[in-house]
């Protein structure tokens, strides 16, 4: 018997901790806020101070339609994958420089993740994939 709680328990334990370590899509919508006074996404995301954020991952930097990017942006050569995307929201000054985002970033791993998992919902349409 003593041996089954302590598998229960080991079982549940390794479940909590992958857990914790998941992306939170819902955690990711709430750091979104962080960024809505800027930027849209969904199915009626238009481009505002920042340029609307559907279909992020896989698209090139500085080529979102009818957005004026700084110079920096559209000449960077970056295609936005997770990484490009966590370099760059931790700091936008640091990881583009001359880049007009006004942003001190998103510091923390796990919020940078939900965040992503957040995002990688929209696609170019806007509609959740």
């Amino acid at each position: 018997m003593k041996k089954i709680a302590i598998a229960f328990a080991f079982t549940s334990l390794m479940f909590a901790a992958g857990s914790a370590s998941a992306e939170d899509v819902a955690a990711g919508e709430k750091s979104f806020a962080k960024c809505r006074a800027c930027h849209q996404v969904g199915e009626t995301a238009r481009n505002g101070v920042g340029p609307a954020l559907n279909g992020l991952f896989g698209r090139v930097a500085g080529s979102v339609e009818g957005y004026n990017y700084s110079p920096a942006n559209k000449n960077s050569g970056i295609t936005w994958t997770e990484e490009t995307f966590a370099n760059y929201i931790r700091d936008p000054r640091a990881a583009m420089p001359g880049n007009k985002m006004a942003f001190a970033g998103i510091k923390n791993d796990k919020e940078i993740a939900d965040l992503t998992a957040y995002l990688k919902q929209f696609g170019k349409d806007g509609k959740r994939l």
